[in-house]
């Protein structure tokens, strides 16, 4: 393997080595003054990194207390400028005890802190005794500022006489809630 030393201004040296490969590869750098992009240095607003997770085990509560809804997903980022845009995808059901009105309320976490709260998961009673459901999602721009690894998940809770209340609800077939982690450069 041969290589190309250039010495710094006043001290220090990088090193150019080319790897052990067969032919002939070119790296062509731009005719203009700028920053080489590398992992150590990425481009302002690209991704860095992607963290998915799904979660299709039925959980339910009549409570109006928070329960975890089983969706969770960790990333660690590379740099502690970074933000995490926090995409989120439940599905669920709500039986009614002919309340009306909020069925479902949820929140979304960064380890064991609320960063958002959502009136609902756009599940509504319609006063009835009859289910009624949907999928909910939300999006956030977080800034956890930290390179340690990061946990987000979901909590919910019955809202307004609601009988009890679902995500990842299984009486049709089943269904899945996603979350999505993406690392986006400062």
């Amino acid at each position: 393997m041969s290589s190309v030393v250039i010495s710094g201004d006043t001290s220090g040296a990088i090193t150019l080595a080319a790897p052990a490969v067969a032919g002939t590869n070119t790296i062509t750098l731009p005719a203009s003054t700028g920053t080489v992009l590398t992992t150590g240095s990425p481009q302002s607003g690209g991704v860095i990194q992607v963290v998915n997770a799904t979660y299709a085990t039925q959980v339910s509560t009549t409570s109006a207390t928070f329960t975890a809804t089983g969706l969770t997903a960790s990333i660690t980022p590379k740099f502690a400028t970074s933000k995490i845009l926090v995409t989120v995808i439940h599905s669920g059901v709500a039986t009614s005890a002919g309340g009306g009105g909020l069925a479902v309320q949820t929140q979304l976490l960064r380890n064991s802190t609320v960063i958002l709260s959502l009136d609902s998961l756009g599940l509504y009673s319609n006063g009835s005794t009859q289910s009624v459901g949907t999928d909910g999602c939300a999006t956030y721009l977080d800034s956890p500022a930290t390179t340690s690894s990061t946990t987000y998940s979901t909590k919910f809770a019955a809202r307004n006489g609601i009988a009890t209340a679902y995500v990842q609800y299984d009486g049709g077939g089943g269904s899945t809630s996603t979350i999505t982690l993406m690392e986006i450069a400062a």
